[in-house]
């Protein structure tokens, strides 16, 4: 399975877009759910937790504000965070231009791949 990049669909968000490059639905994938991420200056994904996920967030562009369980480190290029299970966490681009990450999930949960509970900050 191939995904290049100009073949992409991209869906729009209130904070962002965000682009699936590996779920059920895409790729048949069972264990990986892998998104790629656009984060709006000045907005963010808020705090949200995947109960039987665990998630890998990898900076590709920009600065990324990300909290897991009430603590918070900037990630620039390169950086990555682990979110362990059921772990409260979310990402915040301070900066003036967009961020981008790749979030990846697993195992694949669902029909989509991907299971989220919003949590109140």
């Amino acid at each position: 399975m191939f995904n290049k990049s100009a073949g992409l669909s991209w869906d729009s968000l209130e904070w962002g877009m965000q682009a699936t490059l590996s779920s059920p639905v895409t790729a048949n994938s069972k264990d990986l759910m892998v998104l790629d991420v656009v984060i709006y200056p000045g907005m963010g994904h808020s705090f949200h937790r995947h109960p039987r996920q665990e998630e890998v967030i990898y900076v590709l562009e920009g600065e990324v504000e990300q909290w897991i369980e009430g603590e918070k480190q900037i990630l620039t290029p390169g950086d990555s965070a682990f979110i362990g299970k059921g772990l409260v966490h979310a990402s915040f681009n301070r900066s003036l231009q967009n961020s981008r990450i790749l979030a990846i999930l697993g195992p694949c949960i669902g029909e989509q791949g991907y299971e989220i509970e919003e949590v109140e900050d």
